[in-house]
C-alpha cells in the first residue's frame, strides 16, 4: 500500500532540506550574534544585523547546492537578486522583532536578546520559505512524456502487467 501522494512526499523532502539548511543557518546566526556581542561594543540590533547577513550568505550556498540543487539554474542573476530582496525583507522581520523587544519593551538582557532573536528568526523563516520556493528557487516545469512511453514514476518501479 502506498503512503501519501507524490506531491506531499516531495513537499516533505523540501521542508526537511530547507529545515536542515535553515537549522544550520540558525546556529551560524546565533553564534555570530553572540560572538559579535562579546567582542564588540555594538548595540544589540546592529550585532544582530551583522549575524543575519553572515547567515544569509551561508544559507544561499546551502539552499542553492543542497536544498534546491534540482531547481532551475538558469538566470542566476535573477535568482540572486530575488534571494537578496527576500532575504532583506526577512532581515527586517527578524530584527524588527528584536528591535521591538529591546527598545519597545526594554527586554535587553543577554537571555532576552537571544530569545527574541530566535523568535524573529522563526517568524522570518516562514516568510523566507514561502518566498524562496515560490519566487527564487523555482521548480523546473514537468517534462512531457515522450510519445508512446509510460509516465514517469518518480523513483518507483512501474507496476508489472500480468497477462
Amino acid at each position: 500500500m502506498e503512503r501519501g501522494s507524490p506531491g506531499l512526499r516531495r513537499l516533505f523532502r523540501e521542508v526537511a532540506k530547507f529545515g536542515a539548511v535553515g537549522g544550520a543557518g540558525v546556529l551560524v546566526n546565533l553564534g555570530v550574534f553572540n560572538l559579535v556581542r562579546q567582542v564588540t561594543d555594538l548595540q544589540v540590533v546592529r550585532a544582530s544585523v551583522i549575524a543575519t547577513i553572515v547567515a544569509i550568505v551561508f544559507n544561499y550556498v546551502g539552499f542553492r547546492y543542497f536544498a534546491y540543487r534540482d531547481r532551475d539554474k538558469s538566470g542566476r542573476t535573477r535568482e540572486m537578486s530575488l534571494f537578496l530582496l527576500f532575504s532583506a525583507i526577512g532581515l527586517v522581520i527578524e530584527n524588527g522583532v528584536l528591535y521591538t523587544a529591546t527598545y519597545g519593551f526594554g527586554w535587553d538582557s543577554s537571555l532576552q536578546s537571544n530569545i527574541f532573536k530566535f523568535v524573529g528568526i522563526g517568524v522570518a523563516t516562514l516568510f523566507r520559505f514561502w518566498s524562496y520556493r515560490t519566487w527564487v528557487f523555482r521548480a523546473l516545469p514537468a517534462r512531457a512524456p515522450v510519445a508512446g512511453s509510460p509516465p514517469a514514476t518518480e523513483g518507483r518501479r512501474p507496476k508489472q502487467r500480468v497477462p
